[in-house]
């Protein structure tokens, strides 16, 4: 995956946002693909315990159950990071539109009318 720095210039009111992504953004999408990686390894590790169950003695099965929910508790572990890294970035919009709003009354104001009279048209179509 190839990607170009981004500066880490910060906005005047603390955001921290550069060139319009945050930092957060990159991390969610490792945090994702890790997931993945980790989500497809369980399901091999599944696949090849079951397979070798039936042959398989006791001892090399327990290695296997072993390895297998160890992956599997990676991803628990990761699905959690991305839950959280998800959630942070949900709030960092929130908090964003918040300050949009209070600084811009009056454009919000405008923006939810004209949303409203178009939402209202395409209603009224039916």
């Amino acid at each position: 995956m190839d990607q170009t720095p981004q500066s880490t210039t910060a906005k005047p009111n603390g955001g921290g946002v550069a060139n319009g992504k945050s930092h957060s953004h990159n991390e969610s999408m490792e945090a994702r693909e890790k997931l993945m990686g980790d989500l497809k390894q369980a399901v091999q590790d599944a696949e090849t315990w079951l397979r070798n169950a039936a042959t398989a003695n006791s001892e090399d099965l327990g290695l296997v159950k072993a390895k297998f929910e160890d992956t599997l508790r990676t991803a628990k572990r990761d699905l959690l990071k991305l839950e959280d890294s998800m959630i942070a970035r949900g709030k960092m919009a929130a908090q964003a539109t918040d300050h949009y709003v209070h600084d811009n009354p009056w454009k919000s104001v405008a923006t939810g009318a004209a949303i409203g009279v178009i939402v209202g048209l395409l209603i009224a179509r039916r």
